[in-house]
């Protein structure tokens, strides 16, 4: 199993050494500090067959190399939950303090069209940007601005609205779904 010249472990200790004479199954070795000590066989291994005695690398350049190896890994993807999956990407608070920094002597009326023109211009918007889902913000109130909303999404034939998730936005919101034609 061993022969002289063989470099060997204790298996139970932290010695290396090498094969100084075989009688039997007890083995000499000459340990690297220089003492000759005597083991059964079967404590001992064989190590080193075709390793030097010290690595091409010192530890320096050892943890460089695993810093550029590191590098190269791809980025783990993130576990999305199921309530992500369904944010809408878009949001359009169609409340007027949102649109115009000053409201004093706006009537309904013009408080309105600011209203339906921004909610057209962002429905837009988010069809030519290929957004699938837009949630406009629009308040309970009296329902004015909620029947206007719906008068312009009726005029689209590529168009779902439903009333958006009661538990985010109450009953003020409604959420649009574009159809898309690939």
């Amino acid at each position: 199993m061993f022969s002289p010249g063989d470099k060997i472990a204790v298996l139970d200790e932290d010695l290396e050494g090498k094969v100084i004479s075989i009688n039997g199954s007890v083995v000499e070795i000459e340990t690297t500090e220089g003492f000759h000590l005597h083991f059964d066989e079967k404590e001992l291994i064989k190590i080193g067959s075709g390793l030097p005695d010290v690595l091409p690398y010192d530890v320096e350049d050892l943890s460089e190399v695993i810093k550029q190896k590191e590098s190269f890994k791809k980025p783990r993807s993130r576990r999305v939950k199921p309530k992500e999956r369904n944010v809408p990407p878009m949001e359009v608070d169609l409340h007027i303090h949102k649109l115009v920094p000053r409201t004093g002597g706006l009537s309904n009326y013009d408080i309105l069209t600011i209203q339906t023109d921004t909610a057209k211009r962002q429905l837009e918007f988010a069809m030519k940007k290929r957004i699938q889902k837009v949630v406009f913000i629009h308040g309970v109130g009296e329902g004015v601005l909620k029947a206007e909303l719906e008068t312009l999404f009726n005029r689209y034939e590529n168009l779902k609205f439903y009333d958006a998730d009661y538990q985010k936005y109450g009953l003020g919101a409604t959420e649009v779904y574009i159809l898309q034609n690939y």
